[in-house]
């Protein structure tokens, strides 16, 4: 089952975001669900097996450039998750999908997203998704 996600969800899917974005704290990534999922330009969805949570998907609406895109607004592909245990079922595509349609009845005509260049399974994931690699950035920064 798939479901779209409320607020009172925002503490179990930190639980699993940290595990995705281990640089973060549970309390932290629930705070950021919350705003997030209270936000009309984004949505969170939910994959269940039986009862138990096993997998999330975080899109957004994106009216800024987004590389590679020639339409405003653009949907996004903020995250994406599922356990361990439970890959391999096709769990991360239905919960692409999910996203995909959103996006589409939000008025996007494309649908975007991004990883670390070190990331290969999630390479995989999108190419295999139907995502075309549309550019490759190094980011830098430095104090000042």
């Amino acid at each position: 089952m798939i479901k779209k996600a409320v607020i009172s969800d925002a503490d179990e899917i930190a639980a699993l975001a940290v595990i995705l974005w281990n640089s973060h704290n549970v309390k932290d990534l629930t705070d950021e669900f919350s705003d997030f999922i209270q936000n009309e330009n984004g949505q969170i969805f939910l994959k269940y097996c039986e009862k138990t949570l096993v997998g999330f998907a975080q899109c957004s609406i994106r009216n800024d450039y987004v590389e590679g895109s020639s339409t405003r607004p653009v949907g996004y592909l903020e995250g994406i998750f599922v356990k361990e245990e439970f890959r391999g079922n096709g769990y991360a595509k239905e919960l692409l999908i999910e996203c995909e349609r959103w996006a589409k009845n939000q008025g996007c005509r494309e649908f975007a997203s991004d990883c670390e260049t070190e990331n290969d399974s999630s390479f995989r994931f999108h190419i295999k998704s139907g995502f075309a690699e549309a550019n490759r950035i190094i980011c830098f920064i430095k104090k000042l």
